[in-house]
């Protein structure tokens, strides 16, 4: 099978419009890969420093959560336990700082 232009040599030429064309686009292009690299590098840095403040927020709810913990703990035993005495005491006290305020806020 023959070509019809068979017998024509293609010559190069350096700066043809076409070529010029694509240096042109070639540079816009690595242009746009460096702007998304410095974005991807960026976004990188930035999801490190999340992750490190979700990892400190997440220590300190555990610290927070076991503090808790304890103190409901010692809430609950204290309860539990037979000197129940106190919260009378502590019940009448009330009452009576509550009974001398309204005496103090009704004869003003």
């Amino acid at each position: 099978m023959r070509r019809a232009h068979a017998n024509q040599s293609y010559s190069f030429q350096p700066h043809s419009p076409v070529e010029e064309e694509n240096e042109q686009m070639t540079d816009q292009l690595q242009d746009k890969i460096g702007a998304l690299r410095s974005l991807c590098i960026e976004m990188g840095t930035e999801v490190k420093y999340h992750n490190k403040l979700l990892t400190d927020i997440n220590d300190d709810m555990e610290h927070s959560r076991g503090f808790l913990g304890k103190t409901m703990d010692r809430v609950l035993r204290l309860g539990k336990g037979s000197h129940n005495y106190h919260l009378v005491y502590l019940f009448l006290f009330c009452i009576f700082v509550f009974f001398l305020l309204w005496i103090i806020l009704k004869f003003r």
